[in-house]
């Protein structure tokens, strides 16, 4: 499958998350991104090096010059299970506005046509790191990045876009 591009709309999935009652949740990407302006960022892994010092961090730090651009959610989304990605979470004591969705089966990943096969690095299937921004579901930017390299997803190209 092809990955998303730009106005593409977005698929609809399911996600899992642990919401401020530390309850697991199920959540509907529709319903967190109509009508709204959202920002997904996709990461091949939890704790890996970039994406646990660079990529995240960059959208947690811009979180408020986002909101204030109009950025309704901030979706940081990995193929890892919801408990991974609820320690992660906890790993950024200054997050305020960043969500951390678990896609556990990459089913919403291969939706997106964004899985990558990282099974040489003992990793199996998982997710390129791309950062997209969609208006009321449909993509209007679509940062998509080869490999492992981190070049043109991070929250400053999301920014100049706005």
């Amino acid at each position: 499958m092809a990955p998303i591009a730009v106005g593409a709309s977005l698929p609809e999935g399911s996600l899992q998350w642990f919401d401020e009652s530390d309850q697991l949740q199920s959540v509907s990407v529709h319903a967190l991104a109509k009508a709204k302006k959202v920002v997904l960022v996709g990461v091949p892994g939890a704790f890996t090096p970039t994406c646990s010092m660079q990529h995240v961090p960059g959208f947690i730090q811009s979180a408020e010059e986002l909101k204030a651009k109009g950025v309704d959610e901030i979706l940081v989304i990995s193929v890892n299970d919801p408990f991974v990605m609820k320690a992660w979470a906890k790993t950024y004591s200054e997050n305020k506005h960043v969500k951390f969705l678990a896609d556990g089966s990459g089913k919403y990943t291969e939706a997106l046509g964004l899985e990558l096969d990282l099974s040489e690095k003992g990793l199996g299937s998982r997710s390129r790191r791309y950062a997209i921004l969609a208006d009321d579901l449909v993509v209007k930017v679509a940062n998509i990045e080869e490999g492992g390299a981190f070049t043109i997803s991070g929250a400053e190209e999301i920014l100049k876009a706005l």
